[in-house]
């Protein structure tokens, strides 16, 4: 697994793709900003071109150190091509609210939200692949690595594990009430925040599961949002 380097502690450098032009107070550069919110999501979009054409694909993923994770099929054509490295833009969003304003040109959101740009690698390492899909687990329900099937070298080779080291990166953050014109306070039209929140269920089990097989202490550890 990647280890992270001492120059992880220190804040993302803006760029020329990553300074935030528009709304400029809303883009942080920090550290503790940008790896918080990675690691409250688990899905995250990446997009890439390939043949002059471009593609978005969604995927789960996973942050280990200075470095974000995804992982899918052997036989995705996305992932082939990643194979010599690719540019990618990798993004995660997390919306927090509704922002009903007195204007629709001030209506927004809340969110949360990271880009990061850079060069996409494979992890061919058998070692590396393995401790990744184990930190992914681990991200997901810690501690239920050890209870499972351990993969076949079949499904090893069946699974692309790909990294993307957090060099280049953005962070762009929404909180707070409506920002009406100060004209329109006075109107009678209703204003404010609707939050919204991602949240767990109750655990299902599987219909063919063991009545003798009690649910795991670490699902109540699952954390999201």
């Amino acid at each position: 697994m990647d280890s992270t380097p001492a120059s992880a502690a220190q804040d993302f450098e803006p760029t020329v793709r990553t300074r935030i032009k528009r709304l400029h107070e809303r883009g942080h550069y920090d550290r503790k900003t940008v790896t918080e919110i990675l690691d409250a999501g688990l899905v995250c979009h990446v997009g890439y071109v390939i043949g002059g054409q471009p593609y978005v694909t969604a995927t789960a993923y996973w942050r280990e150190g200075n470095r974000v994770y995804w992982h899918g099929s052997s036989a995705s054509k996305m992932l082939r091509h990643l194979k010599g490295g690719v540019e990618v833009c990798f993004t995660v969003s997390l919306l927090d609210g509704l922002v009903l304003a007195r204007s629709g040109f001030h209506s927004s959101i809340n969110y949360r939200s990271v880009m990061a740009l850079g060069t996409a690698r494979l992890v061919a390492d058998r070692d590396e692949k393995l401790a990744a899909l184990t930190a992914f687990s681990d991200r997901l329900t810690p501690g239920r690595w050890e209870e499972l099937k351990p993969p076949s070298e079949q499904e090893l080779k069946a699974t692309t594990v790909i990294t993307l080291e957090l060099d280049e990166v953005v962070a762009k953050v929404r909180t707070g009430p409506p920002n009406d014109d100060e004209e329109d306070l006075d109107l009678p039209v209703w204003a404010g925040v609707v939050p919204v929140a991602t949240t767990l269920g109750e655990a299902e089990a599987d219909p063919v599961l063991s009545p003798d097989i009690p649910a795991p202490d670490y699902l109540g550890q699952i954390t999201i949002g």
